[in-house]
């Protein structure tokens, strides 16, 4: 009976991932038109947008530049999480493949998941430090944000100690992986590691809920916001757009904007030193 718990526990997790990325990509393509950037160059083309997203994205590129001392802490965390998640890739070839590809595959995924595991648990330890230690971070941290780095730190903590505290015969990570397919309740699996599963499962699920999901944003980012160079033109679907939003009335409790039952329209034409005086 546990072990069907445990396997609900794993096929849950990865459902309510899925389904909450999904979900607020839907609701990311919904939004209003965001204030246009006009940061140019705008590429063209699919080569020149890799050129631009793939170093920031799998590098940090921005933060490199703009704040080194995050970046030391920041880059391992989601570089960390990256080589997971190749890990997990070559984990899942390695179950479909024939037997002569096991051996690299198998050497393979080890190492991306090791040096994963211990990539992101460094760096979310040092993100968490980071945080406490300067006040002016953490004036700016909510106790979401704190919760989420020690999650993660925990999490990959269990699972790091029951890899490495795997008893001799033990299930390995493909046996795991499938058993978890078969639904096999005979495997017997190391129970330190069986809890970081357990805790990486929840994990999972928890993620599209909270601003740590901000990796599914990064295409509005980009095409919706700084390479939004569609024209505005007189009767064009951005003029549609805008005088719709004009109609909106915003629930903003903030006394500059004073909004009541105001709608956007009335909101941008006050001024803001005057709270709802014109």
């Amino acid at each position: 009976m546990g072990m069907v718990v445990f396997y609900c526990l794993l096929y849950a997790g990865g459902i309510v991932f899925l389904a909450g990325c999904v979900v607020r990509a839907v609701r990311y393509s919904r939004q209003p038109i965001h204030l246009r950037w006009e940061i140019y160059p705008v590429p063209h083309s699919l080569s020149g947008e890799l050129k631009i997203m793939v170093p920031e994205i799998l590098f940090l590129k921005g933060l490199w530049e703009f704040n080194r001392a995050m970046w030391y802490v920041s880059f391992p965390f989601h570089f960390g999480l990256y080589l997971i998640t190749a890990a997990a890739a070559l984990l899942g070839s390695a179950a479909v493949t024939p037997i002569a590809f096991y051996a690299p595959l198998h050497r393979a995924y080890l190492v991306c998941g090791t040096a994963g595991a211990l990539l992101a648990f460094i760096g979310s330890l040092g993100l968490l430090a980071r945080r406490l230690a300067i006040r002016e971070l953490r004036q700016y941290s909510s106790p979401g944000d704190f919760l989420n780095l020690a999650f993660f730190a925990a999490t990959l903590a269990l699972l790091i100690g029951g890899h490495w505290l795997c008893p001799p015969g033990a299930a390995g990570p493909l046996a795991i992986l499938l058993a978890v397919a078969r639904f096999d309740t005979t495997v017997k699996l190391p129970a330190l590691f069986a809890t970081g599963m357990a805790a990486g499962a929840l994990l999972l699920a928890y993620i599209p809920m909270t601003h740590m999901a901000h990796f599914i944003a990064k295409y509005f980012t980009y095409h919706r916001v700084r390479w939004d160079e569609r024209a505005n033109v007189a009767g064009g679907s951005i003029q549609k757009q805008m005088a719709e939003y004009l109609m909106y009335r915003p629930t903003w409790s903030a006394p500059h904007i004073a909004a009541g039952d105001r709608t956007w329209a009335e909101v941008a034409t006050s001024n803001p030193t005057k709270g709802a005086a014109r």
